[in-house]
């Protein structure tokens, strides 16, 4: 199992402000914003795709069935983690969603770009509709394949890039248009379709779909699996990854 540790490093300056952003507005997330959300915490409904990519681990208490959450905010997810057999713990960089966190699975307060956690230590690690909110999310990646097992299983379950940002004009749901923005990379913008979301509070950070999914393979992970959500447009973009096993060396 991994250990949680503390992360001495100082937090990255691009990364202060969504931490200081969702300092801010966590206990509206907590009370008000999962309030109006489905059985599985988010208004998307994104236990199904969770359950598909991560599957079943080994049973919540038995060697090497740690599940690590990047960006675990509240902890909303952990309860289905540990449905399907594994351990969760989580890390975040806002000390205020932790504190809601912390009856829901064990945290940490760290940078993701510098994971508290030894290498290989890990079997499955995931990250929850969080990569919006880191400009590393890149070096992310790179972090999560350095603890990864090898044969380790990493889920991404995020924002569809092609069809969510300040880009994308939802007036017509079921006629969602394109506006100018799409192909331009690594900006951050509060642009949103709603006032009643997350994203006018916090913003995101947008990169298109051939840039992200290059930055899984750029970081050594193998893609494996991919999934959407949402409808008549589709609103999440899921994938699994793995991270490869040793060259010459048969799978445990």
């Amino acid at each position: 199992m991994g250990s949680l540790k503390s992360n001495d490093h100082d937090v990255p300056e691009e990364q202060m402000a969504p931490m200081a952003a969702y300092d801010e507005i966590a206990d509206w997330y907590e009370t008000e914003f999962l309030a109006r959300t489905p059985g599985d915490g988010h208004p998307l409904s994104l236990g199904a795709l969770l359950r598909d990519l991560l599957g079943e681990g080994e049973g919540e208490g038995s060697d090497g069935d740690t599940c690590l959450e990047i960006g675990c905010g509240t902890g909303v997810h952990a309860a289905l983690v540990r449905e399907l057999g594994w351990t969760p713990v989580g890390i975040d960089l806002s000390e205020r969603m932790l504190r809601h966190a912390r009856g829901r699975l064990p945290v940490a307060q760290a940078d993701a770009e510098r994971l508290p956690m030894r290498d290989e230590s890990v079997p499955a690690v995931i990250a929850m509709m969080v990569h919006t909110d880191m400009p590393g999310y890149p070096a992310v990646l790179r972090e999560a394949t350095r603890v990864l097992q090898p044969g380790g299983t990493f889920v991404h379950i995020g924002v569809h890039p092609s069809f969510c940002g300040g880009f994308a004009d939802f007036s017509d749901r079921e006629a969602v248009v394109i506006r100018p923005g799409y192909l331009d990379s690594g900006y951050w913008t509060k642009e949103s379709w709603t006032n009643k979301g997350v994203r006018d509070k916090v913003g995101a950070m947008h990169r298109p779909l051939p840039e992200l999914l290059h930055a899984f393979l750029d970081a050594g992970l193998q893609l494996d699996r991919f999934a959407e959500g949402g409808a008549p447009t589709p609103l999440v973009l899921a994938v699994r990854a793995t991270k490869p096993q040793p060259t010459g060396t048969a799978p445990a």
